[in-house]
């Protein structure tokens, strides 16, 4: 076999991987939402649990000595055309106060879409010390085309924040799960009785 034909065949080679690698990465991401929602169900982490979700749940135990700097990261998953931002960059906190903070959001499309915004922590032995009492991560948001949201964050940095940690970063990743939340969606009763065996 010549040369070419060998570069020629090499060349298909790598191109097979480099495609079964993207179709895999698509695929995680795309999983990642239904996954990270069994995970906290199981765990209680992010303020996933049914405990985090009430505002009148938590009870202010206000630090005043001490201040702890929360920033705020945002992405958008597969280069979706989202726009995705927080309303501050950062700010400083006092453990034990509930705080609101807001994130705005637009679905730059022409078509309706449904968002799913996935939360992290950082570092890894805060996340249990954060507690939201409303997140906009909470659940699937529907955007109409070109609709614009401003969406809250309300949370509190609990006093047992180990003494070390100084910063907190809360990130978030903003997935297109419209395919997602038209498999879920309930039938409507014309769909039901269109597929309803006959008697």
């Amino acid at each position: 076999m010549s040369e070419e034909a060998t570069g020629r065949k090499g060349a298909r080679r790598g191109s097979w991987k480099l495609a079964v690698v993207v179709l895999f990465m698509f695929g995680f991401g795309f999983a990642m939402v239904p996954l990270y929602g069994a995970i906290c169900q199981l765990t209680g982490l992010n303020g996933k649990n049914n405990g985090m979700l009430v505002s009148s749940d938590v009870k202010e135990r206000v630090d005043s000595d001490r201040i702890v700097k929360v920033q705020f990261l945002t992405t958008v998953n597969g280069g979706q055309v989202w726009s995705f931002s927080a309303d501050q960059a950062q700010i400083e906190v006092h453990p034990g106060k509930l705080y609101t903070v807001y994130f705005d959001a637009k679905n730059q499309r022409d078509k309706d879409v449904v968002g799913q915004a996935v939360p992290s922590v950082a570092p890894w032995n805060a996340a249990k010390h954060l507690h939201k009492t409303e997140c906009f991560c909470f659940s699937q948001q529907p955007f109409k085309a070109g609709e614009a949201k401003r969406m809250p964050v309300r949370f509190m940095l609990d006093p047992q924040l180990p003494a070390d940690v100084d910063t907190v970063t809360l990130s978030y990743t903003f997935f297109d799960v419209t395919e997602l939340a038209q498999q879920n969606a309930p039938k409507s009763s014309t769909e039901q009785q269109t597929i309803s065996p006959k008697s």
